[in-house]
């Protein structure tokens, strides 16, 4: 199986999965992602991007991966059971 990733945050390994999550329990704000992420918090070229999901964003309410997998893919490159569960992973790297 091959999982393809979308990181936002490279350097907290922040995956736009991870960020839509965060969005659908309800922040609202860049504040509210970087106090439930990290979004933002080393270098802040991120930033941008990840307002790009929030609410009246240009990815608002867009889902990850359009593909039939999607809902046998639960699981991302830094979640704890990935590692053993033999996956391969495919990274991608979106810049504003």
């Amino acid at each position: 199986m091959i999982i393809i990733l979308m990181f936002i945050c490279i350097c907290n390994a922040i995956t736009e999965r991870q960020v839509q999550s965060a969005v659908a329990a309800g922040a609202s704000t860049l504040s509210d992602l970087q106090a439930q992420l990290g979004v933002g918090a080393c270098c802040g070229c991120c930033s941008e991007t990840a307002q790009d999901y929030l609410p009246g964003g240009r990815h608002a309410g867009q889902v990850s991966c359009e593909s039939p997998l999607e809902a046998v893919v639960t699981v991302a490159a830094n979640d704890a059971v990935a590692g053993s569960a033999g996956l391969m992973v495919e990274v991608l790297a979106r810049r504003a």
